[in-house]
């Protein structure tokens, strides 16, 4: 079964080491938390440049990949979202990937979308911009152990919840 969207926290999505076969068709992606969407763009494998944004923000290659890194762990909670442009969401543009980009951008007006965007939304106050300092420069691989330790978090909070119902 492929699926026509996906929406995980980042900090579930940084567990997730190779594209599941069924997020193949994925060609959208959207960064946002629960009120602002930080960009929105189109890949022929959405999972695999939304890596490419995550490894090059390290680098400064990627304004959006750059941002997450300057507000972790906070952007642990910041939802990616993956779409494809061939599902009924987009059928009024005619299933088109750059049309449904132009959408998705028109919808949301992302903070760091500036082409097809009139008027970005202002990145809120509460977080850094993607020129600020890292504030804990960690490799890859360190801030991958600590989404890992704060999904185990979430997942005996909510199962010592559920116990207590």
């Amino acid at each position: 079964m492929t699926h026509s969207s996906v929406a995980l926290p980042l900090k579930r999505f940084l567990l997730v080491e190779q594209c599941p076969s069924d997020w193949k068709g994925l060609d959208l992606y959207l960064f946002r938390d629960e009120q602002v969407a930080f960009y929105v763009g189109q890949s022929y494998l959405a999972f695999a440049r939304v890596w490419e944004h995550l490894i090059g923000g390290f680098k400064g290659h990627s304004i959006v990949g750059r941002f997450l890194w300057c507000n972790w762990p906070r952007s642990m909670n910041f939802v990616i979202e993956m779409f494809s442009s061939k599902s009924e969401a987009f059928a009024s543009v005619g299933n088109d990937l750059n049309a449904a980009e132009r959408m998705l951008i028109q919808r949301w007006s992302p903070c760091f979308n500036v082409s097809l965007n009139s008027q970005p939304t202002p990145l809120p106050a509460a977080y850094l911009p993607p020129n600020a300092p890292f504030r804990r420069r960690r490799s890859l691989n360190m801030l991958i152990h600590e989404a890992e330790r704060a999904v185990r978090a979430e997942e005996s909070r909510l199962w010592m919840e559920e116990m207590q119902e």
